[in-house]
């Protein structure tokens, strides 16, 4: 089992429309840790972590977000490894 790690930022209308709480609920369905949170200038950005197979799929899922959300654009950067406990949406 391998585990990595990767810290993003994504674009778009992706504020107002549950993506922080979706992402959440994604992330802890894969069993991945880490947190998401909004920004002052209208992106998220995150960090999770867990098995390679399922930091991949939330990255796919990051792509499209919540059917609310349209996302214009996904940077996702190799990370190390955090240690995190749990999936949290930070304020």
């Amino acid at each position: 089992m391998v585990i990595v790690c990767r810290h993003g930022y994504v674009e778009g209308r992706v504020q107002g429309v549950g993506f922080r709480q979706s992402t959440a609920m994604e992330a802890r369905r894969l069993q991945l840790s880490g947190w998401v949170r909004n920004l002052p200038d209208g992106r998220v950005e995150v960090l999770f972590e867990g098995e390679d197979e399922a930091v991949s799929s939330l990255a796919k899922w990051l792509e499209r977000g919540p059917s609310a959300a349209r996302v214009l654009a996904l940077t996702l950067q190799e990370h190390p490894v955090q240690g995190e406990q749990g999936f949290v949406v930070k304020p």
